[in-house]
């Protein structure tokens, strides 16, 4: 049985659906005013690698991951840009779409977007404001209150009276109490606005969140996630305006993404440590980068540095070493290597010790075939290729992806995709040249040159393998 670390309760707990065989999913996306960097590339690669365990294992998933498409930080690049306020949220949507199709991210059940929502949201104020929970400024904002709210801090496991005491009121705020947020600001010059029966303005960014995702899914749902960073104050937020608004419990399970390190530190734009998603596949292939998003825990720190990026390329590389040459069997029984990947990912997606498992997959393969079993080989390459499948990895042709062919079919085309790290000048087709001179050069005895040939491929981030079958060769 499936068991998910919650951390409203800090606990792992089996997860039981509300509705029985359907599961209902809300992710916290991006708020698009730039690329994505690798820690948004973590979020949507782990919550799209548990949508397809849960659709693997039968259930039914609704998966909704919203767009902030208004928000401070948007309207501050427009103005930097001098551009426009939907042309520069829709631009940076398309590059998100093409980053996370890069990273085999499939398309959420639903995106919704702020600004769409507008109604929804204006109705849960309106309803906050009937119960109280809100109140009105005499400048037209309006605020949630907090201290009405008793389990606030149930999530964060952060004390109110703590909170009040570092809080504080910002120049031209209203509040009744430092620890209350905005959830409508009144309009001010030159930023987009929306009608409201209390004046014109914009809403706060925690009750975007709560409105779209309640209209989409229902006042109460199984999943809510996101990146560590926002439990706290956006996710304690949410369920505070929510629970007000609807009487009822919000979320049953909160689960939280870890940071990415740099050098062992949070990665951010202050310490000039930031990678967006682009910069780092222009070397590394899609799937090194996905591999190497899903080899830590979900909810562990993710080290970022090449030697990791490396790590992941070599231990890819590995498992499709192990399926070259192979006639799958895609049907084939899986039996303890699939009961124990399963009784990995029934832990809390426990994907590093899942890879663990098709690391002793792929070791039984390669035995299989040293021992010339053919037809054991073919039924293991199955139930590799199978697993892998559950979490987005380990489908492509093996000779495609450790000949790096498509890399160099796009160089040769001079197209704008840079080759992945480590790809060779060399084409497919001058390799299998050297390599045929190299294997004349050892019939006739040639060893001098044999080993100048290799000396050159290897130079060249070639590396070629001699067995009963022939040479084999692979970009490094």
């Amino acid at each position: 049985m499936l068991h998910i670390y919650n951390n409203l309760t800090k606990k792992k707990e089996p997860f039981v659906p509300i509705v029985p065989g359907r599961v209902r999913m809300y992710v916290c996306g991006m708020t698009v005013y730039d690329y994505c960097h690798l820690g948004h590339a973590r979020v949507m690669v782990v919550f799209d690698m548990a949508v397809c365990y849960l659709r693997a294992r039968g259930l039914e998933v609704t998966y909704i991951r919203n767009i902030t498409d208004v928000d401070d930080k948007i309207i501050k690049r427009a103005r930097e840009n001098n551009e426009d306020i939907a042309a520069l949220s829709a631009r940076f949507i398309r590059a998100m779409d093409e980053d996370a199709a890069a990273l085999g991210v499939e398309k959420p059940s639903a995106e919704p977007r702020a600004t769409a929502y507008m109604p929804q949201i204006r109705g849960m104020i309106e309803t906050l404001l009937k119960r109280s929970y809100a109140y009105r400024t005499k400048s037209g904002d309006v605020y949630y209150r907090v201290r009405k709210f008793p389990h606030y801090g149930a999530l964060s496991g952060k004390a109110v009276d703590d909170l009040r005491a570092g809080a504080r009121v910002e120049i031209g705020e209203e509040k009744d109490d430092p620890l209350d947020f905005a959830l409508w600001k009144a309009a001010k010059p030159g930023e987009p606005e929306w009608a409201s029966p209390w004046g014109a303005g914009r809403p706060g960014w925690h009750i975007e969140c709560s409105a779209m995702s309640t209209s989409c899914l229902g006042d109460h749902f199984d999943i809510h996630g996101g990146g560590m960073d926002l439990k706290f104050p956006h996710h304690e937020n949410e369920i505070a305006q929510s629970e007000a608004a609807t009487g009822e419990k919000f979320v049953n399970t909160w689960m939280h993404v870890g940071f990415v390190r740099v050098n062992r530190e949070k990665m951010s734009k202050s310490l000039g440590n930031f990678f967006t998603v682009r910069e780092i596949l222009a070397r590394f292939r899609p799937e090194v980068v996905r591999y190497l998003i899903l080899a830590s825990h979900y909810r562990s720190p993710l080290d970022y540095s090449d030697e990791s990026l490396h790590a992941a390329k070599s231990a890819l590389d590995g498992f499709y070493i192990a399926l070259r040459g192979l006639q799958p069997d895609m049907a084939a029984a899986g039996g303890e290597f699939e009961a124990r990947f399963h009784a990995a990912m029934e832990d809390d997606f426990n994907t590093p010790r899942a890879f663990a498992e098709l690391a002793e997959l792929a070791h039984a393969i390669n035995r299989a075939k040293s021992a010339g079993a053919t037809a054991e080989a073919d039924r293991l390459g199955g139930v590799l290729r199978r697993l892998g499948g559950v979490l987005r990895l380990l489908q492509h042709d093996p000779e495609t992806h450790l000949k790096g062919i498509a890399e160099a079919k796009a160089a040769a085309a001079g197209g704008t995709e840079a080759p992945a790290a480590g790809a060779a000048a060399l084409t497919p087709e001058r390799i299998e040249t050297l390599i045929a001179q190299r294997n004349a050069a050892r019939k006739a005895r040639e060893f001098a040159a044999a080993d100048r040939i290799r000396a050159e491929l290897q130079r060249a981030g070639v590396i070629i393998e001699d067995g009963p079958g022939g040479t084999t060769w692979r970009r490094e």
